[in-house]
C-alpha cells in the first residue's frame, strides 16, 4: 500500500502526463501544479471510503479543474503585439484544453454527487473572481472573503465528503493563508497583485496603485498582515481538532505557518 507521499507523487506525475501538450508547451509555460493542494486532496480523500483508483481520479480531476481556472486567470486584457497576442490566444486555448480533460474524467467517474460538488465549487470560484477582478467589493472583509472563496471553494466541496466541518474550516484557512502570503510577496517585490490592487481601491480609491506612497504601502501591508495572522490562528485551532491528520500534511502546514517554503513544495521538507 502506498503511503501519503507516494500517493501525492503518483497523482502529480499523472497530472503532468495529462497536461503535457507538445504544441501548447512550445509557446506557453507548463502550468504550475501546487503540491500542497495535491497533498491536501490526497489527505482528505484518504479518510473517505474510496478505492485507490477513485481516490486518484478524484484528486486528478480536482487539480485539473484548478489548473484550468488558474490558466484562465493568466489571460491579459491589454493591447499586445502579434507574438504576445498569439501567446494570449494559446493561453485561452490551454485553459479550454485542461477543462476538457477534467470533463472527460468526470464523465467516466459515474458519480453524480461528486460532479455536483465540483460544479458548485467551480461556480463559486468564478463568481468571486469576477467580484475581485472587477473590484466590486464594498468592504475589506467582503474582498478577503472572496479571495478565500477563490482559493478554497473546490477543496471545501471535496472536504464535505467527510461530513466534518473542522476539515472545511482547516482547508479554507490554509489556502487563504497561502494566497495572502503569495500576494504580499508579489506586492513587496513590485509585481502585480490583484488582491493589493483591489485593497488599494477600497482604502485609497483616488490613488494610482503603481504609485502608492510609503504610508499607503504600510497601511496595505498592515491590513494584509492582519488577515494572515487571523488565518494562522484559525489554522492552529482547527489542526488541533483533526487528530487523524497524516504526519506529512501536519508537517507541511507547520512549515507554512512558520513561513518556511511559502511557495509550496512538500518534497523539500525532509533533510
Amino acid at each position: 500500500m502506498l503511503d501519503t507521499k507516494d500517493k501525492v507523487a503518483v497523482v502529480k506525475e499523472q497530472i503532468e502526463e495529462k497536461i503535457r501538450h507538445p504544441y501548447l508547451l512550445k509557446y506557453i509555460q507548463s502550468p504550475y501544479i501546487d503540491e500542497d493542494k495535491v497533498l491536501l486532496l490526497v489527505s482528505i480523500l484518504d479518510h473517505v471510503n474510496l478505492s485507490g483508483d477513485k481516490l486518484k481520479n478524484y484528486a486528478i480531476t480536482t487539480m485539473l479543474i484548478q489548473i484550468a481556472l488558474d490558466t484562465h486567470e493568466l489571460v491579459t486584457k491589454e493591447k499586445l503585439d502579434a507574438a504576445e497576442l498569439k501567446n494570449r490566444q494559446l493561453t485561452v486555448l490551454a485553459g479550454v484544453y485542461y477543462s476538457g480533460l477534467y470533463y472527460k474524467i468526470l464523465a467516466g467517474l459515474d458519480d453524480i454527487h461528486m460532479i455536483r460538488l465540483l460544479a458548485t465549487g467551480i461556480k463559486e470560484v468564478n463568481e468571486h473572481k469576477i467580484s475581485v477582478y472587477q473590484q466590486a467589493s464594498e468592504a475589506v472583509d467582503i474582498l478577503m472573503d472572496s479571495v478565500r472563496r477563490i482559493e478554497s471553494s473546490l477543496f471545501e466541496k471535496i472536504s464535505e465528503l467527510l461530513d466534518d466541518p473542522n476539515w472545511s474550516e482547516f482547508v479554507s484557512n490554509l489556502l487563504f493563508h497561502k494566497r495572502l502570503m503569495k500576494e504580499k510577496v508579489l506586492f513587496l517585490q513590485g509585481g502585480s497583485s490583484v488582491v493589493f490592487e483591489a485593497l488599494k481601491n477600497l482604502l485609497f480609491p483616488n490613488s494610482d496603485y503603481s504609485n502608492a506612497c510609503t504610508d499607503q504601502r504600510h497601511v496595505l501591508i498592515h491590513t494584509c498582515d492582519r488577515y494572515i495572522e487571523s488565518s494562522k490562528r484559525m489554522l492552529e485551532k482547527y489542526m488541533s481538532k483533526l487528530p487523524m491528520m497524516n504526519e506529512l500534511l501536519a508537517h507541511r502546514v507547520q512549515a507554512i505557518i512558520n513561513q518556511h517554503h511559502p511557495a509550496g513544495n512538500i518534497f523539500v521538507e525532509e533533510g
